[in-house]
């Protein structure tokens, strides 16, 4: 049986007292303004820790200076009374410091995911009663911090609750669907108690529940941790994500063995768990990252960030803001970071413009500004540095030093194309399709001048592949 793991105790004491007190410094200092930047979105691989919210903003800039790690999930939305989905129970979602510190993050190529729900707190599918109330907090999460991905912690009686777990995917699928319709994405994670031999029943219960309303489930995140038994905690965790393996493929019979594996998150508690006996080792999160990195996981994650360091007494019980073994700060995040390939390999092509089917039309990055979110349009091919791109080994197509990049990582039609910090997502890569056209994999759709039009200025985007002369390209080489 899986035992309950130290969110219960250091979060069920925080929201006793401690909690409330690290919230009244936001609350004292922090207040909510406009929603965040939008962010780049998540490559096919990637580590993202869970960041305890209760704590200062500055510590996904500090790991990240310290390991190049970009992506981290924020740790709790939870319900703060009466249907109100908040940081912690009593911070906003928009909290001034939060929010710049997300924008910091965006501004380097990283994201966040928000993290519903944790051992302790409510969740806010058992705090609204009705399906409409629940959409409502949802959507404003997600418009707030500009969100593409969402992870839904589901554990202990939570779990059991089947009513509030309906509620909570007729939701999202609603959501999903409405963003879809806007041309943005929403990816629903689930993370879920497990033990070496795979899923419990109720955790299966919940996924069924999710495919039968129709969600696209993104991933499920298991967390290994806290089985009861000593044991050899990476060897635990491979053993627990190769059983998910075949669980999935009985729910989505139609996904290949690669695909499954790319549904699956792996969440180990980093160094000393609650039951004591049991101590996942920087050893340990090598052969977990080695293991995710062959078999095509796409998410690593540990709890927790503020626990990434050692203690001034190692050993013993679990503790909330260490460790409890031997490490440098943020060392874990470095070893799980590796996923992700660290930097994108610089491009290694052809460079040169990309001419349009349009005779005299070039790719052009307007204004021949670099700052991300720059608009790429079609303009008279001039020669210059705006009009010279680099077509990288990676898939990737490079200008002033950054990547063509669909907004958002939107899949649909009429997304529109940006400069964009190079971040490895699917939304920068581009494949040469039939005749002339060029792909984006992400979304199955072509490189596309709106109109169609020749006229300069006119921005590209992305649209279904009919192979018109606004969907041809020529690429330098």
């Amino acid at each position: 049986m899986i035992r309950p793991r130290l969110r219960t105790k250091a979060i069920g004491a925080l929201a006793a007292a401690p909690t409330l007190a690290a919230g009244l410094l936001f609350a004292a200092g922090g207040q909510a303004h406009a929603a965040a930047n939008p962010g780049p979105g998540f490559p096919a691989q990637y580590s993202a820790p869970y960041t305890e919210v209760w704590n200062s903003p500055s510590a996904m800039a500090s790991a990240m200076n310290a390991t190049g790690d970009k992506y981290f999930t924020l740790a709790f939305v939870i319900d703060g009374g009466g249907c109100n989905a908040t940081f912690n129970g009593d911070t906003s979602v928009t909290d001034a410091s939060w929010t710049s510190a997300i924008n910091s993050l965006r501004a380097s190529g990283g994201d966040v995911i928000a993290s519903f729900g944790g051992a302790s707190g409510t969740e806010e599918a058992l705090a609204c009663g009705s399906v409409s109330a629940l959409e409502t907090q949802y959507k404003r999460v997600v418009d707030g911090l500009n969100l593409t991905r969402l992870d839904f912690d589901i554990e202990g009686a939570a779990l059991d609750d089947t009513a509030a777990n309906d509620r909570r995917n007729q939701a999202l699928a609603d959501l999903q669907q409405q963003y879809a319709a806007q041309g943005r994405r929403l990816d629903v994670d689930y993370t879920l108690p497990v033990d070496t031999t795979g899923l419990l029943s109720d955790s299966l219960s919940l996924l069924n529940n999710a495919k039968s309303h129709g969600v696209n489930v993104n991933l499920v995140n298991i967390m290994t941790m806290d089985y009861g038994p000593s044991m050899d905690m990476g060897q635990a965790a491979v053993s627990a994500a190769q059983a998910l393996h075949d669980q999935l493929g009985q729910i989505w019979t139609g996904k290949s063995p690669a695909q499954l594996w790319a549904m699956e998150g792996n969440t180990p508690m980093i160094g000393v768990n609650d039951s004591s006996n049991e101590v996942f080792s920087l050893s340990n999160a090598r052969t977990l990252e080695s293991f995710a990195q062959s078999n095509g996981i796409q998410e690593l994650s540990f709890w927790s960030l503020g626990r990434d360091k050692a203690c001034a007494t190692n050993g013993g019980a679990a503790q909330s803001d260490c460790s409890g073994v031997s490490q440098s700060p943020y060392q874990f995040t470095g070893v799980f970071q590796q996923i992700t390939g660290g930097a994108t390999p610089p491009p290694t092509g052809a460079t040169g413009p990309i001419g349009s089917g349009y005779s005299g039309k070039c790719v052009d990055v307007a204004g021949a500004n670099s700052a991300n979110g720059t608009a790429v349009q079609l303009y008279d091919c001039n020669g210059t540095a705006a009009q010279s791109w680099t077509v990288g080994a990676d898939g990737t197509l490079r200008a002033l030093g950054k990547c063509m990049d669909v907004t958002a990582a939107g899949t649909a039609n009429g997304t529109q194309v940006q400069l964009y910090d190079c971040n490895g997502t699917g939304a920068q890569v581009w494949q040469k399709g039939s005749g002339n056209t060029l792909v984006n994999p992400a979304s199955g759709r072509c490189l596309d001048a709106t109109g169609p039009s020749s006229a300069n200025g006119t921005r590209l985007q992305i649209w279904d592949c009919f192979g018109g002369t606004n969907q041809q390209w020529t690429l330098p080489s």
